[in-house]
């Protein structure tokens, strides 16, 4: 069990990536294959969260299979979720990590057919990372809108100088 091929991608534009070689895995009873082409955007983790869970790492081939059997729908979001975390778990993340990102995507799936037991577990795990994740994300959130800041001044201060001495500084985004 677990992906028989490596991951192969090539990089869209900033944000986006498409898988250039089929990527497969192999569960206990059915097998995905990723087709060559596939687009997506790693883990989505939001702007203020990547200093604990970057965009990608030993997880992003489960963040892929993931995207992929929700978008094709292959299984439902709860089987796609607990999919999701059992992939973790095969790919060596670390307990606590695959529980709070099995947290994050069933919340993502408005916690589509989750049952009475696992939503006490969903919670439990929830209302710890919140306390764990307040304080940085806070912090990392003002200084994120800090920096955008400082990025608009200096996109203002270029737009106003002569053309020939612009140096095409593009138009700040707040991402989050």
């Amino acid at each position: 069990m677990g992906f028989t091929s490596a991951l192969v991608v090539e990089e869209i534009d900033g944000e986006f990536w498409k898988v250039r070689e089929p990527l497969i895995y192999q569960g206990a009873e059915e097998t995905f294959e990723i087709p060559e082409g596939f687009r997506t955007d790693f883990a989505s983790v939001p702007r203020p969260l990547v200093w604990l869970i970057p965009r990608y790492g030993v997880y992003t081939r489960a963040a892929i299979l993931h995207d992929y059997v929700l978008r094709t729908e292959k299984v439902g979001k709860a089987d796609a979720d607990g999919l999701f975390r059992r992939v973790l778990r095969e790919c060596d993340v670390s307990r606590p990590r695959r529980w709070m990102m099995w947290a994050a995507v069933r919340l993502g799936s408005k916690l589509a057919g989750i049952s009475p037991a696992a939503f006490v577990v969903w919670l439990v795990i929830a209302v710890l990372s919140v306390i764990f994740l307040a304080i940085p994300t806070v912090a990392v959130t003002v200084f994120l809108v800090l920096f955008w800041f400082i990025e608009l001044i200096a996109w203002v201060v270029d737009r106003g100088a002569p053309p020939e001495r612009r140096t095409r500084v593009p138009r700040p985004q707040m991402k989050t």
